[in-house]
């Protein structure tokens, strides 16, 4: 099973790692195509035995509670991405010489002939907004596209299913590209990179390693963060098609080779002719929504993928304006006696808090949750000016409140110890005797919240009901 695709899975005994959300689709399709399945999984709890009964009608193996051992006669490993690579199961695979596939690996190989080109997208943050974007904007140019990967439509789906695709827009994430080592973009684009998920990379370099890997074999474009120095170093790495553009986003007047901002507008000085003199514009600022400066960056990151495609000028200003986030991405909430109230409960980390921080003047921020190893020193004394007033919550609340007393301490600071979900209301009521008008309180908790929620899109929720009820 070397570097080709597979075309004869008849009998070809294939071990999938994980249910979950890609091992349950790998394992069906694989099993469609004539291979002998056998899933193995580190949980056996009830959502596995379902899953799990639900395979084994259709003929394939499961084996619950071991994740660990290889199973006999293994010829390859489909793997979820979140299984760590440090697993027993792949030292096992190592020493037997059976390769180990993700499921953007797996999808990837399975394309049909003539398939739809991918435009990738990764980053610390953003990834799924300008993965939206870029879907809307081909949209836009009268392309049949769809956002795939970590969101909307399954990378296998979309590859095996009958709807027919001139182009994809595919998020991936490290964990994803660490498992995809032939995957080949037509164009693609690193928009930030900071500290995350170490825990499972095992160190930055490891981390940034597997992000670069998006650029390998690019063809038309490697779409890099001019501000962001460590993305641009990733695209010099990459080993690239003959031909292959850097083409950087920033958020000032854009040089040649790059997408930017000029009075207002967002400008393309890479895919125009003459980019020494010419210029094209694109769309307006107000065409974004919303125009916070990471969102206006995440928009030029996904205009640059679509020009590299050779979608036109129109397309894009098209696109980005029948665009809505999703939820609980810098969404306004309300506003109630002169504040803003803001939920971007999305900001699960430090580096998406700084950007949402950025984008408003006088803050009163609530934060707080899961940290994940995270310190906040940096995010802290970076919008220790913004802030009028803070309001901490979740388990690792302590380490904000040092950071804040270290680079903030004038700032005030409203400690809240209970840790059931009425803590949000309690947390608004709180940010609300601190915000004066023209403030904006922000949920932004660089933080994840599987502490007190169980996930960012409820604690979103509990705000916005919470502030509905303040409203009220």
């Amino acid at each position: 099973m070397g570097s080709g695709q597979v075309t004869d899975w008849q009998g070809k005994h294939v071990t999938v790692a994980g249910l979950g959300v890609s091992g349950v689709p790998a394992a069906k399709a694989l099993h469609g195509l004539g291979a002998k399945v056998t899933v193995v999984n580190d949980g056996d709890d009830a959502r596995a035995r379902e899953q799990a009964a639900e395979l084994e009608a259709l003929g394939v193996t499961v084996r619950l509670g071991d994740g660990d051992t290889l199973p006999d006669g293994t010829e390859l490993i489909v793997t979820a991405p979140g299984w760590k690579p440090d697993k027993p199961l792949f030292a096992a695979a190592d020493a037997a010489g059976v390769p180990v596939w993700g499921d953007v690996e797996l999808a990837w190989r399975l394309r049909k002939p003539g398939a739809a080109d991918w435009l990738a997208v990764t980053g610390t943050n953003g990834k799924t907004t300008t993965v939206q974007m870029l879907a809307s904007i081909l949209e836009a140019a009268g392309l049949r596209t769809a956002a795939v990967g970590n969101i909307g439509v399954s990378l296998l789906d979309a590859v095996l299913g009958d709807e027919e695709y001139d182009v994809l827009a595919v998020e991936l994430s490290s964990y994803q590209l660490h498992w995809a080592p032939s995957l080949r973009a037509h164009s693609a684009a690193v928009l930030n990179l900071a500290p995350d998920h170490l825990d499972w990379h095992g160190s930055m370099e490891a981390y940034a390693k597997d992000k670069g890997r998006i650029y390998e074999g690019n063809r038309v474009a490697c779409v890099y963060n001019a501000a962001d120095k460590a993305t641009e170093d990733l695209v010099r790495e990459a080993d690239v098609e003959e031909g292959c553009r850097a083409v950087g986003f920033t958020l000032g007047t854009p040089g040649p080779s790059q997408l930017g901002v000029v009075e207002g507008l967002l400008v393309d000085r890479a895919f125009v002719e003459n980019r020494q003199k010419n210029a094209q514009e694109l769309a307006e600022v107000a065409d974004v929504k919303p125009a916070a400066p990471h969102n206006v960056a995440n928009a030029l990151a996904a205009a640059a993928l679509a020009r590299a495609y050779g979608v036109p000028a129109g397309a894009v200003r098209e696109g980005l304006r029948n665009f809505t986030p999703d939820a609980h991405r810098i969404a306004h909430v309300a506003d109630v006696d002169g504040v803003a109230w803001v939920d971007d409960s999305k900001a699960t980390n430090t580096h998406a808090a700084q950007a949402s921080l950025a984008a408003y003047d006088s803050v009163v921020w609530i934060a707080g949750g899961l940290a994940k190893g995270a310190t906040f020193d940096e995010l802290v004394a970076g919008a220790a000016g913004r802030l009028r007033g803070a309001v901490l919550i979740g388990r690792d609340r302590a380490l904000i409140r040092e950071a804040l007393a270290r680079h903030a301490p004038e700032v005030p600071v409203v400690d809240l110890e209970r840790t059931d979900t009425g803590a949000m209301l309690q947390a608004v009521q709180e940010a609300r005797r601190l915000a004066r008008p023209g403030d904006t309180v922000l949920l932004a908790p660089a933080c994840a919240s599987m502490d007190m929620f169980a996930n960012y899109n409820k604690r979103g929720d509990a705000f916005a009901q919470a502030v509905r009820e303040l409203g009220a």
